[in-house]
């Protein structure tokens, strides 16, 4: 990894650090992170396929009150990184291979990050009374770099870990990589598809709805036709959703056969 890529990757992990706390250009979510790694590093198409599984595991990560989810901004820049490192040049390791030993890698490194926050939200709580003093004085710009300052702890703690494992050599991660047996390699190929099932099932779980399962047994099926390609099927989700609304506006408005609910799968759903 050249000198202007580490720099790169550690400004994408300073990124994704913020991002985790001002979820305004989403820097880190998986997809997004993982690609940005990937595109400075000279590994795209493994970036987008790493951070697409990693995405279908982040679905399911959500704060819940006081219980705090799973850092998937230290996950996805982590992860993308050991995979850089165990492709190397591209031909000396199986790009499968690495994608699924950093996918098993993610979840205890979102874990760790969990702590890293905690670390520099406990830091931050005498930031707050420092902002809270300027205010009182009316100092405006000393609240501004409060704030600055303490957005910037959560950049920097992603961005240190990032340095870090720049500064492993590339030959030291593809000789562990190779080193895997077949059996340790696929288990881990396999474990790391069943957590992405997992992330997803979580999202099905909080979405689910009388209304909703009919459109998830139709997508499931659809899925299966093989002729049918990723852009087609979402032709079809979006002609769905289309017809879903129309029929609700529909019933909202009283044209239906009579005073339903105003959501007319789920008065269907309740007849039967």
């Amino acid at each position: 990894m050249s000198g202007i890529a580490i720099v790169l990757v550690i400004l994408v992990a300073f990124l994704a650090g913020m991002e985790g706390i001002l979820d305004e250009f989403q820097f880190h979510q998986p997809l997004v992170a993982c690609t940005l790694i990937g595109l400075v590093t000279g590994h795209p198409t493994e970036g987008i396929m790493l951070g697409g599984s990693l995405q279908m595991i982040a679905l399911g990560w959500a704060n819940v009150g006081a219980a705090v989810a799973p850092d998937a901004a230290l996950a996805s820049v982590a992860s993308a990184i050991i995979m850089v490192k165990g492709l190397g040049d591209g031909t000396s390791t199986d790009p499968q291979t690495a994608i699924a030993t950093a996918i098993a890698l993610a979840v205890p490194l979102s874990v760790a990050g969990l702590f890293l926050t905690m670390l520099c939200r406990t830091i931050a709580i005498p930031i707050v009374h420092f902002m809270d003093a300027a205010a009182e004085k009316a100092n405006f710009r000393g609240v501004e770099i409060w704030q600055l300052l303490a957005i910037g702890l959560q950049g920097i703690r992603i961005a240190i870990p990032a340095a870090m494992l720049c500064m492993i050599p590339a030959e030291a991660v593809t000789a562990m990589l190779q080193a895997m047996p077949e059996w340790l390699a696929g288990g881990m190929a396999v474990g790391g598809g069943m957590v992405a099932a997992v992330g997803y099932a979580m999202v099905i779980n909080m979405m689910a709805t009388a209304e909703v399962w009919p459109f998830f047994v139709l997508g499931f099926v659809l899925a299966a036709i093989g002729e049918l390609t990723l852009i087609a099927l979402g032709a079809i989700g979006i002609a769905l959703a289309l017809i879903y609304l129309g029929l609700k506006d529909l019933a909202k408005q009283g044209g239906g056969a009579g005073g339903g609910s105003g959501d007319p799968l789920g008065d269907i759903l309740n007849d039967y």
